[in-house]
């Protein structure tokens, strides 16, 4: 069990930080952006959470069969996402040879449950039609947020094991590949169960003509001085 009695020592006030097997780094190293970004995920699962909690109820007072839907399965696999990226954090959190032995490490079990979950939500969700646009209602959108984010920590842990070979266990990259899918495919059905639009994108020459917001801010602007004159 871990305990922490102090959240603040002083320590890291000089740039440096320690790491999980207690060798001291600068907080500009690549590792240190790893965990970091991996904290970020970490953070915006956290307001997808939130957000499916705070799903509107029947007008009953009671959840929706839908609503409930959702929030069940939604509240039971984050809790397990968030618990496999602390894990990740403390084996990313130092070198793969010093990983300390009482460190759990995610195996091809985890990954594959990922690959499973995204077949199951994807068979419940309408083939797309084109790309989506980042939106939708508050626990999709934070999805997208979450997706994102896991794109760039990919990023930056394939940079880390190009320059370092063997730096990085080949089965979390795998897992990190796969996560930002996941999120995709979650906020897909979560809209598609709640019934919810899909912002779609649409191309150049299929779009109305755009002509911004100058003519709409000048009516409203009209329409204010109509109203004034009514005092």
């Amino acid at each position: 069990m871990v305990r922490i009695d102090r959240v603040h020592t002083g320590s890291g006030d000089s740039g440096e930080t320690s790491l999980v097997d207690g060798s001291r780094i600068d907080k500009s190293n690549p590792r240190i952006h790893i965990v970091g970004t991996l904290d970020e995920v970490n953070s915006i699962v956290g307001a997808v959470s939130m957000e499916t909690n705070r799903l509107i109820s029947h007008h009953d007072g009671g959840d929706s069969s839908s609503n409930q839907r959702v929030k069940s399965v939604v509240s039971l696999a984050l809790q397990r996402i968030q618990n496999e990226l602390f894990d990740l954090g403390a084996e990313l959190g130092c070198e793969v040879q010093s990983v300390p032995e009482y460190v759990t490490l995610l195996n091809a079990k985890h990954s594959d449950l990922l690959l499973e979950e995204i077949e199951a939500l994807t068979k419940d969700t309408p083939p797309l039609s084109s790309f989506i646009l980042p939106g939708g209602c508050p626990p999709v959108t934070f999805l997208h947020t979450a997706r994102t984010v896991t794109r760039r920590l990919e990023r930056i842990i394939v940079e880390l094991e190009r320059s370092k070979e063997g730096s990085i266990r080949p089965i979390v990259l795998q897992y990190i590949n796969r996560l930002s899918d996941w999120f995709f495919v979650l906020g897909r059905w979560i809209s598609h169960t709640l019934g919810e639009h899909e912002p779609l994108w649409q191309p150049l020459s299929g779009r109305q003509s755009e002509k911004g917001i100058v003519e709409l801010i000048s009516q409203m602007k009209a329409n204010d001085a109509d109203f004034d004159t009514l005092d």
